[in-house]
C-alpha cells in the first residue's frame, strides 16, 4: 500500500513536471518569437532612419548647390521679373528641403510664414501688401503636406498677380467663417491674372491643390478693381 502511494505520488510529480516543462517550452517558444520581432522591427528603424538620413543629407547638398545658383539668378536678374521667377524656384526647393524634415506647425505658424514670404516678393516688385488676419481664427496643428498646399496655393496667386496683373496693392485676409478657413487675395490691378476658360496649368495646380485640403477656389472682380482669390479650407480636417 505504501509503495501504491508512492508511485502515486511519484506519478504526479512527473506529470506536474512534464506540465512545467511544456509551459517553459511554450514560454521559450513565445519569447524567441518576440526576440525576432522585436530584432525585426529594430532593423526596420534603422533602415528608415539611415533612409530619412541619407535623404536629408541629398536635399541638404541640392539646397546649397542649387540654392547658391537661384541666389545668384536673383541678384543677377535684369528685371524684377526674372528676380521673382528665381525666388519662387528658390522657395519651391525649400519646401521640398523643409517637408523631407517633417516639420511640425500649426495654420498660424503657416500663415507667418506665408506673410514673411509674400511681403519679400511683393516688396521686390514694388506691390504693397495689407495684410489682415482674423484674431478669433483658431490655429490647429498642420502637416507638412497641408502647410505645403497653402503655401504653393498663394505663391501661385502672388505670382500671377506679379507676372500678369500690374498691380500696385496686394490685400491679403484670413479669417474663419462656418468652421472653414476663407483666404482672400484681392489686387488693384487690371485683371488679366484671373482665369479665362479652362486656365492655365497654374490655376489648375491651385484648384488640385485645394482639393487636397477638402476645400475649394475661386475667382471673381475684386472690390478694389483687379481680381480676388478666394480659398475655403474646412479646419475640421486641417490637422
Amino acid at each position: 500500500m505504501l509503495l501504491a502511494a508512492a508511485s502515486a505520488v511519484f506519478a504526479g510529480s512527473t506529470f506536474m513536471l512534464l506540465l512545467r516543462l511544456r509551459r517553459l517550452r511554450r514560454e521559450l517558444a513565445a519569447e524567441r518569437v518576440e526576440s525576432a520581432t522585436r530584432m525585426v522591427e529594430r532593423e526596420a528603424v534603422a533602415r528608415e532612419q539611415a533612409a530619412l538620413g541619407e535623404r536629408a543629407r541629398i536635399y541638404d547638398d541640392l539646397h546649397d548647390d542649387l540654392g547658391a545658383r537661384l541666389l545668384g539668378m536673383i541678384h543677377a536678374a535684369e528685371s524684377p521679373l526674372q528676380a521673382d521667377l528665381a525666388r519662387a524656384a528658390l522657395q519651391d526647393l525649400r519646401d521640398v528641403v523643409t517637408r523631407s524634415r517633417g516639420t511640425p506647425g500649426t495654420l498660424r505658424d503657416t500663415l507667418a510664414e506665408i506673410r514673411s514670404e509674400i511681403a519679400q516678393r511683393l516688396a521686390a516688385a514694388g506691390i504693397d501688401l495689407a495684410w489682415d488676419v482674423d484674431e478669433q481664427l483658431p490655429d490647429p496643428d498642420l502637416d507638412s503636406g497641408r502647410a505645403l498646399h497653402l503655401h504653393r496655393i498663394v505663391r501661385e496667386a502672388i505670382s500671377n498677380v506679379i507676372r500678369h496683373a500690374r498691380a500696385t496693392r496686394v490685400r491679403i485676409r484670413a479669417l474663419v467663417r462656418d468652421g472653414a478657413l476663407c483666404l482672400d487675395l484681392t489686387d488693384d490691378g487690371d485683371g488679366d491674372e484671373a482665369p479665362k476658360g479652362s486656365g492655365g496649368r497654374g490655376f489648375t495646380t491651385m484648384r488640385e491643390r485645394a482639393a487636397e485640403l477638402a476645400g475649394n477656389i475661386d475667382w471673381g472682380p475684386g472690390t478694389q478693381g483687379g481680381t480676388k482669390v478666394l480659398l475655403t479650407v474646412p479646419l475640421g480636417g486641417a490637422s
